[in-house]
């Protein structure tokens, strides 16, 4: 196992780290991933916490059944805070998870009990000795550019080996500013898999099943989020007036816009985007007499 070494992290993943922290105090989940609701809730039906943690472990099943029964040790590239990790250890996989986050590898240590070894390193960066039957990338894939994705998943698989990857894409390739916008084009990403000697196995939308977690989302910061600022800037008001005009102005130039785009995330998502499980193999490779490599498909 690799020596785990301290990771000099950016000021936006620090937000997006206190962001997560809050997530999982609210939903009391080893889950980060939007999961997979089957079936769908019906028109009008009210979407609750309890139905989303359902609907993660439903999620992870439904990755499980796209891993071939070949399959022994795996990857699990940006394993979050351990939920899919602990779900296939408990199958009987071998499983490692990497991150480049301290905060993760906490939780990801506690939620494995210490059973799956975990490096904290950047992807790009992750060097090994071993290769591995099967990559995992479930909603991790937007963080790593598509070359560095494609040729790193390459380098840690053995011919004929598979890549795993769950994910929202940008369908629409003219959607380039917005909350979303670091996801990949998925015809992009599909062309530098390709490019990398991957050929596509098997693949399904599920951007119907994820959709009611935004929904969810929305309604509830819109129910508490929206109203609990709206508090503490009615008591600001009255006792510190000043405090309060800064804060207004503060609002209007950082977070008026951020908030409107999120509570119009379905809206967004519907228009640009899809989600989609997708199970690659890398090429196998032989090597002929002249020492050249010949990629069969």
């Amino acid at each position: 196992m690799l020596k785990s070494k301290s990771i000099n992290i950016p000021k936006p993943t620090r937000y997006q780290n206190a962001a997560i922290d809050y997530y999982m105090g609210l939903t009391n989940s080893s889950y980060l991933h939007y999961g997979y609701w089957e079936p769908l809730p019906t028109a009008g039906e009210e979407l609750t916490i309890t139905h989303m943690r359902a609907a993660q472990v439903a999620y992870a099943a439904k990755l499980f059944s796209f891993i071939p029964e070949s399959t022994k040790t795996v990857l699990d590239v940006g394993c979050g805070i351990g939920g899919n990790a602990a779900y296939l250890y408990d199958r009987g996989f071998i499983v490692e998870g990497l991150a480049p986050d301290a905060l993760q590898q906490e939780k990801f240590i506690k939620n494995t009990n210490g059973q799956v070894p975990f490096y904290l390193t950047r992807f790009e960066d992750f060097h090994t000795s071993h290769s591995y039957d099967l990559v995992l990338f479930s909603e991790s894939s937007q963080y790593i550019a598509a070359d560095d994705l494609a040729q790193g998943a390459a380098r840690v698989l053995s011919s004929g080996s598979y890549l795993l990857l769950a994910d929202m894409m940008r369908s629409d390739a003219g959607y380039r500013e917005g909350i979303f916008s670091n996801c990949h084009v998925a015809s992009e990403l599909q062309t530098a898999l390709i490019q990398a000697g991957f050929k596509l196995i098997k693949t399904e939308d599920i951007s119907t099943q994820i959709a009611p977690t935004i929904d969810l989302c929305v309604d509830n910061f819109r129910t508490f989020g929206l109203t609990t600022i709206k508090y503490i800037a009615d008591v600001v008001a009255i006792a510190l007036p000043p405090l309060h005009a800064l804060g207004r102005l503060a609002f209007k130039r950082w977070l008026e816009k951020p908030i409107i785009e999120g509570l119009a995330a379905r809206t967004i998502f519907d228009r640009h985007l899809c989600y989609q499980i997708q199970l690659w193999q890398l090429s196998i490779h032989e090597v002929n007499q002249d020492d050249q490599i010949i990629i069969n498909s």
